[in-house]
């Protein structure tokens, strides 16, 4: 490695790696050489190449690639967040999911990681004044991937969704940062009341496949929700929730349950 390309890696490990990988990936695979420059080895940065790929899996008859790209270029220019953000949830992917087993995946293959970065594009429309804009980008993540994120909604980072498929997230609801959530999760309002009417979920939380959480409703840091689950009370932290209608079932067996990804209910 040359003084160069140290410098750069120290700088920016997750999109070194990166790289690293999407080489390796084009010499095992010749055929995906094309998509994998395309979408990687083309970029100077992450940033880059997640505008890239946002323009191109969202774009239609309706919205042309080059103005999505155009659009989230400006979004990640503005606001670097957007791409700390991203690199964490890389990250949590990486470390939680054991069918992931190197960065390229969430990147170029995992719906999950991809709705969730173009609900952070819509996101910054949103509070940037452009609802019509974010709205769209909502509507076509969700028809593509299966992902319901109002843009309104506030995420933190380092989050994983595994498999992604029916997740729906509320106008206002709240996302701590370092939350794993499975598939057909639900963080809901209970009526047509249009104030806060959504959960707000802490940090470290794990929420089981198929799991409910409707109102306005606390769920504490490090706790649990069982699969199939319906949270409709607040949760403490470091519990372990799990029934229809959701009880405190126990602790939640471990200081980070997000990242340890043991949904098992365990005698204390």
């Amino acid at each position: 490695m040359s003084r160069q390309q140290a410098k750069v890696a120290a700088v920016d490990p997750v999109w070194t790696r990166l790289c690293d990988e999407a080489r390796a990936a084009v010499r095992d695979e010749p055929l995906l050489g094309a998509l994998i420059h395309a979408g990687l080895l083309h970029h100077p940065s992450l940033e880059r190449a997640l505008a890239y790929r946002f323009s191109m899996k969202l774009a239609s008859g309706e919205m042309s690639e080059q103005i999505l790209r155009e659009i989230a270029d400006e979004a990640y220019r503005a606001d670097p967040a957007l791409g700390q953000a991203a690199r964490a949830d890389l990250v949590a992917v990486l470390e939680r999911d054991p069918a992931c087993h190197r960065l390229l995946q969430p990147l170029l293959f995992f719906k999950g990681f991809q709705a969730l970065q173009a609900y952070r594009v819509a996101h910054w429309l949103f509070t940037n004044g452009r609802r019509d804009m974010a709205y769209f980008v909502q509507m076509r993540a969700s028809e593509l991937f299966g992902v319901d994120i109002h843009p309104g909604a506030r995420i933190g980072r380092g989050i994983m969704m595994d498999h992604a498929h029916s997740i729906v997230i509320g106008e206002t609801a709240v996302v701590g940062d370092n939350v794993s959530m499975l598939h057909s999760v639900t963080l809901g309002g209970t009526g047509k009341e249009d104030e806060d009417r959504h959960p707000k979920i802490g940090n470290g939380v794990l929420i089981g496949a198929g799991a409910k959480v409707l109102g306005n409703i606390k769920v504490g840091d490090n706790s649990r929700i069982a699969a199939g689950s319906v949270v409709l009370s607040e949760v403490p932290c470091c519990k372990t929730v799990a029934g229809v209608p959701a009880k405190i079932v126990g602790d939640a067996g471990c200081d980070r349950p997000a990242s340890e990804m043991d949904q098992l209910l365990h005698d204390d």
